[in-house]
């Protein structure tokens, strides 16, 4: 009798620093870490989402810009922080893109990197600028394909999502269109504001405004169903059946993280996601709520690491 006792207490007691760590769980300010600067998405939704988490967990939620590298720079502080739920990272397409991209970096993105949650989808939207001629995705292709190779495609940089969606597009149109690589997503924008540029699949927070004013023409989205933000706008897909293309959103923990912990921003991430306060904000700012538990997001990072290798390599894409 005593021996079955003392056996049920060592294993209650194994699991008392388990249990305690997650009930005492944040204990002090969490750091989300965000590849980009202030002012884009990833920005803005880590925000958001930080601020939920800040009222709900009853500690900050910081977030940390560390921009540079194409995200590798913030990737590589999480991998290298302690595995304690302190650090997360604002994941995003960059990283999956990254793992082909790069043929040396210090990490290997689905090795080192925990997928905590998957949160939001935006579409980019495809436009070009009002001395294009093409009013739709069928005339731009017939379009390109009378002008091969005259198309100037802006981008926010080479292996960029907007990049690469371009290139996806070309990949399965067959059309030709020089690639123009700018510092930036701003400065790409600003260029096909100006005529410079002939076409952007840029994204949907600092492209709304412009497509709703008249001064870019919106062709399409590039999500696989219209947004919600623009219903009257074309998925690219109504064009060219199986293309789909996103900015997507979530947190990320350095590998090692206890599973407890990633259960509770896991519930709390997903609680914040049902609530239609939060969506609303999010709905407008363009994006979609897209809940998923730790599981979806790595499948979702897997399966994206997979396509935008296919494109990288179909195109001969190299970073610099």
């Amino acid at each position: 009798m005593r021996r079955r006792e003392f056996i049920m207490l060592a294993g209650t007691a194994a699991a008392w620093p388990v249990v305690a760590r997650a009930r005492t769980y944040p204990a002090r300010p969490v750091h989300i870490i965000v590849g980009y600067g202030a002012g884009g998405s990833n920005d803005i939704f880590a925000r958001l989402i930080g601020q939920w988490l800040s009222e709900r967990l009853h500690q900050p939620f910081i977030i940390e810009n560390r921009p540079g590298a194409g995200t590798n720079i913030a990737t590589e502080a999480v991998v290298a922080a302690a595995p304690d739920g302190y650090t997360l990272l604002m994941a995003n397409p960059a990283n999956a893109i990254n793992a082909t991209l790069y043929k040396r970096l210090e990490f290997v993105f689905l090795r080192d990197i925990v997928p905590v949650v998957r949160m939001i989808r935006q579409p980019l939207i495809m436009m070009v600028n009002p001395l294009v001629p093409a009013k739709t995705v069928s005339e731009f292709i017939d379009y390109a394909k009378a002008n091969p190779g005259k198309i100037n495609m802006a981008s926010a940089g080479i292996g960029s999502i907007n990049h690469l969606t371009g290139e996806l597009f070309k990949m399965m149109t067959g059309i030709s269109a020089v690639q123009v690589p700018y510092r930036g997503a701003g400065p790409a924008l600003t260029d096909l504001l100006g005529g410079q540029a002939d076409l952007l699949f840029g994204g949907m927070v600092s492209s709304i405004d412009h497509v709703k004013a008249g001064k870019l023409r919106a062709l399409a989205v590039t999500t696989a169903k219209r947004s919600e933000a623009l219903p009257d706008i074309p998925a690219v897909s109504e064009f060219v059946p199986g293309y789909e293309a996103s900015d997507w959103f979530g947190l990320g923990t350095p590998k090692g993280t206890p599973a407890e912990i990633i259960d509770i921003l896991d519930n709390e991430v997903n609680a914040g996601l049902a609530d239609p306060r939060l969506t609303a904000r999010i709905s407008d700012l363009g994006g979609t709520v897209f809940p998923g538990s730790s599981a979806d997001f790595g499948k979702l990072i897997a399966d994206e690491t997979e396509k935008w290798a296919k494109v990288i390599n179909f195109a001969g894409i190299k970073a610099v």
